[in-house]
């Protein structure tokens, strides 16, 4: 059977159980629920930098869904692209992942059905590599012992809108399984780390990466546009995995959903400041969304 090993345990997230789970727990723990929640949450929005930056964002999707659904059977993984070089989604449609937490299997029968819409196309490999995807999953592992995952590679293009809408079709179809699709990016990467200045330096720049530049792109994902979402990344800069939101939001839409809810946002320089005490000229903007 075709596993895929973690490849940023000890990196993104601990490298072994105890820790990991620790680090969960310390994730799950750092924030409070604070919104009322839908009845059924069919998606969701999460960020993928290292946990100590973001995991307790992902923890606050990850609890929402817990919180309305004990039992998931498979999350469609919707992943941002940062080595892959494919111009259509990418589906790893067999075999099994590892991580610190131990192994979770491929939802192979849900991978068959995408691939026949002729919207993705099957490639294990382009996944040995990629994180976005990875750093979610043992907060799978933790909250939904026995579920199964669709790990999607989504570039920035057309297509991932199209991707999104035709699963939201197939799971539309399968009533009796509980699927949510979750769609991993984070959002302006601002400062002269990433040549991205288009404020200047300092804080006002910074609160405007976070204030405006990445509200635009949230405000998009709750409308549930994901074709102006794909635009305004592309103009704006304000996420890197604008493919993987928009296939969410697609999704979500074609679930029923009509609007999306914002449970937290913050960035990593906030998160310095709060943690560590020190500042930064650069800073990547997080959210936690569910529809």
């Amino acid at each position: 059977m075709q596993m895929r090993k973690a490849v940023v345990a000890g990196q993104f997230y601990p490298g072994q159980n105890e820790a990991c789970v620790d680090q969960i727990n310390e994730c799950l723990d750092a924030r409070a629920l604070s919104e009322s929640l839908p009845d059924t949450i069919s998606a969701g929005i999460v960020p993928h930098a290292g946990w100590t930056f973001s995991g307790s964002l992902a923890a606050l999707v990850f609890s929402a869904i817990r919180q309305q659904h004990e039992k998931v059977h498979t999350f469609v993984m919707f992943g941002a692209v940062h080595s892959f070089l494919g111009a259509v989604p990418a589906v790893c449609n067999r075999g099994v992942w590892q991580t610190p937490l131990g192994e979770i299997y491929v939802d192979e029968e849900l991978a068959d059905a995408v691939l026949a819409t002729d919207s993705a196309v099957a490639d294990p490999h382009a996944h040995l590599s990629e994180h976005s995807i990875e750093v979610q999953v043992p907060f799978i592992q933790y909250l939904f012992p026995g579920a199964k995952i669709l790990p999607v590679l989504v570039p920035p293009v057309e297509q991932a809108t199209e991707l999104g809408a035709k699963v939201g079709e197939i799971l539309r179809g399968l009533e009796s399984k509980r699927i949510v699709c979750l769609g991993s990016t984070d959002l302006t990467h601002y400062g002269p780390r990433y040549g991205f200045v288009p404020h200047g330096t300092g804080q006002t720049a910074l609160q405007w990466a976070q204030n405006v530049n990445d509200k635009e792109f949230i405000d998009l994902a709750l409308e549930l546009k994901p074709v102006e979402l794909l635009a305004s990344a592309a103009r704006n800069g304000n996420a890197c995995g604008p493919g993987a939101a928009a296939a969410t939001v697609a999704a979500a839409k074609e679930l029923g959903c009509r609007r999306g809810l914002l449970l937290a946002q913050t960035s990593s320089s906030e998160v310095m400041r709060e943690k560590m005490g020190t500042t930064s000229t650069d800073s990547v903007g997080y959210a936690a969304l569910v529809f």
